[in-house]
């Protein structure tokens, strides 16, 4: 796995939540501190986390968006075009990201490789380099405790900031409900 952010994406209850750290590193430097690597697309209706180099996560975002409403903001239909465009372009398919895609009814993680992954439980997906720290987190909290769903990604991505030097606690957090 490349060094490069954390990304959650969790969703329960009708809601879709999205969260990323705000760290930008070049090699064992950090760029920046409060970067925002999710957004939210299609006019609201779904959210997006990016893991990998900046300048491609605005290549990357912008085309996703292009197919979304090409595909008239049908998620599934969108991510397989998208996965396809990805994997086929020589340049692109070597980048070193990922992508978290999401409503409430559909999770996605995509890789430049082609994969279109669907985590099992269709509940919880975590990419970059604290993304295990994260869902760990995540499927515990979501285990053990009571706490809201935005609060449940907050604290997960917290806890993944303590333990990965490729991710901070400056937490961007994007919500549908």
């Amino acid at each position: 796995m490349f060094k490069a952010t954390t990304i959650l994406a969790y969703r329960a209850n009708g809601k879709a939540i999205i969260g990323g750290d705000g760290q930008v590193t070049f090699g064992n430097t950090v760029l920046k501190a409060n970067a925002t690597k999710v957004r939210s697309l299609h006019e609201g209706k779904i959210l997006a986390g990016f893991a990998g180099s900046t300048a491609d996560a605005f290549n990357l975002f912008d085309m996703f968006e292009g197919i979304l409403l090409e595909k008239k903001g049908d998620l599934f239909k969108s991510v397989i075009a998208f996965s396809k465009m990805w994997r086929k372009d020589k340049q692109l398919r070597q980048l070193e990201a990922m992508m978290l895609v999401l409503d409430r009814d559909n999770l996605y993680i995509l890789s430049g490789t082609g994969d279109v992954v669907e985590p099992e439980d269709g509940i919880l997906a975590a990419i970059g380099s604290g993304g295990s720290y994260a869902i760990s987190a995540a499927r515990a909290l979501h285990k053990h405790a009571t706490l809201k769903p935005k609060e449940l990604v907050e604290e997960s991505l917290k806890i993944a900031g303590e333990l990965c030097i490729y991710t901070n606690t400056n937490i961007s957090i994007l919500e549908l409900e």
